[in-house]
């Protein structure tokens, strides 16, 4: 009889449904006195309870494997909630959007420890800073690795913060000192939305329309830009290469209605998006040369009588923090506020990315700020799981045509419906062997939901990696 793999999340649930006959398993084997307890809570869920685990194996046999096992997984499954202030939401606040069914392929990008919905942070790591955020994560710009996250792939809605996925579709496209001649197309925009200032008929140059862009939010210029990174397919094909970009990164979760950020239909993203799509952005030249910039000069339009003005870059972050790399701001009723903020200290460079925050008592930079000085409280071999690297040559090998795509896509940019896994916990032998136990002792239940998984879900690649607990220090 072959062995079927499977990943951690299917091997949990299959766990799960099976711990009633485990229990009985055990009792039948080892006797009344030593039947399966209830559940271990979360915070017990350690190196020690993976060794008693094995060491039932041997002694108890494969029942008892089993259901140890089974609770284990099923107080990792529990999330842990995420330190936040006791504050109440401001009145008037909007429903949050439905969000597309999870993946639980597409929520594991990054290793298994990342899906969830809780906090996950290092073992003996100190607790993370007590946020509005409904998710955030910060990770290492250089190496990649995820220092701790609450929620990461939860879907959030991004306001201006997909201006960063703009930026990292289209700058490389074009010429700083291409000078653009503002339309009416332009200046379609949300009456009280933020905006450059840009006037119809004006000409700025390309290089103005990216501070207005960073330093402003414009709304207008996202637009201007993404029309001429369109080319003759404007606005709407630089949306669409948004898209594709954004799955080109790894950020299967993240789809663009708008090249602004102005809420869309569908239009969402996360936590761990956010930070591979930041990291493409601060791996260019130009981006940190405007990301840093505090303040610009838009020039005065003489043919149209108006004259120029001065824009300051309204990310904080630049002012307040020491070693500040820049970011990205936003905020609409719908999203609330989003933030990405990058920081260097000690030749370590990080960024953070919050969802969903609200402005008391920390604004969304300060957020970003107190979770970039916790990350750098923590070694730097510190990790939970991996940003995916752009065009992995293992982005095929997760996820089926049937995965949920992020919203509904047009037939010619439909998006592969792959993901990666670069991380795992070390749980995966446990598992395999407890698959084992059952398969030789000819449970029906687990061949059929296996064999199910497996037409599902095609190869998985894992890499091991350092044991996590999603308990806060």
């Amino acid at each position: 009889m072959r062995l079927i793999p499977t990943p951690a999340p299917a091997r949990r649930r299959i766990l799960a449904a099976l711990t009633a006959t485990a229990t009985l398993a055990t009792a039948a084997l080892t006797g009344p006195a030593r039947a399966a307890q209830p559940p271990t809570h979360p915070a017990q869920v350690n190196a020690a309870q993976v060794n008693a685990a094995q060491a039932s194996t041997a002694k108890a046999g494969a029942g008892q494997a089993l259901a140890a096992e089974a609770q284990a997984a099923q107080a990792q499954a529990a999330p842990v909630p995420c330190p936040r202030p006791k504050v109440k939401p401001p009145k008037g606040r909007p429903a949050r959007p439905t969000p597309p069914k999870d993946d639980p392929v597409l929520r594991a990008v990054g290793g298994d420890a990342l899906a969830t919905d809780g906090l996950i942070i290092p073992r003996g790591a100190p607790s993370p800073p007590a946020l509005t955020a409904t998710s955030w994560l910060v990770a290492d710009l250089d190496t990649g690795e995820v220092l701790g996250g609450c929620g990461p792939h939860v879907y959030g809605t991004p306001a201006s913060v997909q201006k960063l996925l703009l930026v990292a579709t289209v700058i490389d496209k074009l010429d700083p000192k291409q000078v653009a001649t503002i339309t009416d197309g332009d200046l379609a925009i949300e009456p009280y939305s933020s905006a450059v200032g840009l006037l119809k008929g004006g000409k700025y140059p390309v290089s103005t329309l990216w501070l207005g862009l960073l330093l402003n939010s414009g709304n207008d210029a996202a637009n201007t830009l993404a029309r001429l990174g369109g080319g003759r397919g404007g606005l709407p094909a630089t949306v669409a290469a948004m898209n594709a970009e954004a799955k080109r990164l790894g950020a299967y979760q993240t789809h663009a209605a708008t090249p602004s950020g102005l809420d869309g239909p569908g239009q969402f993203t996360s936590a761990y998006d956010l930070a591979l799509i930041a990291r493409q952005c601060f791996a260019k030249p130009d981006f940190r040369k405007y990301a840093l910039t505090e303040r610009a000069q838009i020039p005065a339009q003489k043919k149209l009588k108006k004259g120029g003005f001065q824009i300051q870059n309204e990310n904080k972050l630049i002012y307040n923090y020491p070693g500040a790399l820049g970011g990205k701001t936003g905020f609409t009723k719908l999203a609330r506020h989003s933030y990405v903020g990058g920081a260097e200290r000690n030749g370590r460079r990080l960024v953070a990315t919050v969802l969903g925050a609200e402005a008391a008592p920390l604004r969304g930079w300060q957020q970003g700020a107190a979770l970039l000085d916790w990350g750098f409280s923590l070694p730097k071999d510190a990790s939970v799981g991996k940003l995916v690297e752009p065009d992995s040559p293992d982005a095929h090998g997760t996820a089926t045509d049937a995965s949920a795509a992020p919203a509904p896509a047009a037939k010619d940019e439909r998006p592969a419906a792959t993901a990666v896994r670069a991380a795992t916990n070390r749980g995966v032998s446990i598992g395999l062997a407890a698959t084992m136990a059952v398969l030789l002792a000819g449970a029906p239940l687990l061949l059929l939901l296996t064999q199910r998984r497996r037409r599902r879900l095609r190869r998985r690649t894992t890499v091991p990696h350092e044991a996590e607990l999603r308990v806060p220090r």
